[in-house]
C-alpha cells in the first residue's frame, strides 16, 4: 500500500464521519424538542404519549379559574400583582409595592400622612385585605380636611373635615380593587386603593397571558445544524492540514 492511498483513505474516513454528525443532528434537535409530545393547552399536564391530562396546571401555574395567576394578566384574576393601571402614575407615596394586611385583626390606613407635597396622602396607599375585613381610616390631623372617597361610589366617608370626621369604617365583602381619593386634594395625588381577596385583576408581567412558554423546535434544530457544520467544515480543515503538512507516516512497501 502506498502513502498517497492511505492518505486518501484517511481523508475519506473523516468525511464520511463529518457528513455522518451532520445528518444525525437535526434529527436529535428535532427529537430532543419534541420528546413527550404535546404542550398542554386548557390547563392539562402532559403525559409521555403527548396527550393531556384534566389536572388543571399550565406552566407551572394554575388555571385562572382557580384563582391564582400563571405569571401573566388572570381573567379572575387572584394572587398576582394587582392591576392598577394608571391610577397611581401622580402618587408619590406609592412605591410599586401593596401592603399584605391580611390576618390583621385591625387594618387600618392613615389619612393625611405626609406626601405628595404636604400631608396629603394615605397610608398606606395601597393595602390588601381579605374579603369580609373591615378598614379603619385615621385622619392624623394633618393636612386637612379630607375625606375618603371611592371612584365608584362603593364608600364615602362624608364632608371633608379632620379629626372630627375620624374614624372612618367600611366593611369589604366583594372581592376586587377598590379605588378610592380625598376629594379636596385629588389634583394632588392623594389617591389610595384597597385589594380585597383573592378574585381581583392582576397585571400583566410579559407571561403571554399566563402561558407556559414553548420553545420553537424548527429554530433549534436550525441552529445545532449550523453549529454541527462548522464543527465538521473546522474537522476537515485540520485533517487536511495535518496529513498535508505534518505527521510522520513511516515507511511503507510498495504493493
Amino acid at each position: 500500500m502506498t502513502r498517497e492511498t492511505t492518505r486518501r483513505g484517511f481523508v475519506t474516513g473523516a468525511v464520511g464521519a463529518g457528513a455522518a454528525r451532520v445528518a444525525t443532528t437535526p434529527a436529535a434537535a428535532q427529537e430532543t424538542g419534541t420528546d413527550g409530545g404535546a404542550t398542554p393547552s386548557g390547563g392539562g399536564t402532559a403525559t409521555g404519549d403527548g396527550t393531556a391530562t384534566g389536572g388543571g396546571t399550565a406552566g407551572g401555574g394554575t388555571a385562572a379559574g382557580d384563582g391564582t395567576a400563571g405569571g401573566g394578566t388572570a381573567g379572575g384574576g387572584g394572587g398576582g400583582q394587582p392591576d392598577f393601571g394608571t391610577f397611581f402614575e401622580d402618587v408619590d407615596n406609592y412605591d410599586g409595592s401593596v401592603a399584605d394586611l391580611r390576618g390583621e385583626g385591625e387594618p387600618e390606613v392613615q389619612v393625611g400622612t405626609e406626601a405628595n407635597g404636604g400631608f396629603f396622602g394615605f397610608g398606606p396607599a395601597a393595602v390588601h385585605v381579605e374579603n369580609g375585613a373591615t378598614v379603619t381610616w385615621t385622619w392624623t390631623g394633618r393636612g386637612c380636611p379630607h375625606n375618603v372617597v371611592a371612584d365608584e361610589g362603593a364608600f364615602d366617608s362624608g364632608e371633608a373635615g379632620c379629626e372630627e370626621v375620624s374614624p372612618f369604617e367600611f366593611t369589604f365583602e366583594e372581592d376586587g380593587i377598590y379605588r378610592y381619593h380625598c376629594a379636596p386634594h385629588l389634583q394632588l395625588g392623594m389617591k389610595g386603593a384597597v385589594v380585597v381577596g383573592t378574585d381581583y385583576p392582576t397585571a400583566d408581567t410579559g407571561g403571554g397571558g399566563g402561558g407556559p412558554g414553548i420553545p420553537t423546535v424548527p429554530d433549534t434544530a436550525l441552529t445545532l445544524g449550523v453549529a454541527a457544520g462548522f464543527a465538521m467544515a473546522a474537522t476537515l480543515g485540520l485533517t487536511y492540514l495535518f496529513i498535508k503538512y505534518g505527521g510522520d507516516y513511516g515507511e511503507f512497501d510498495e504493493a
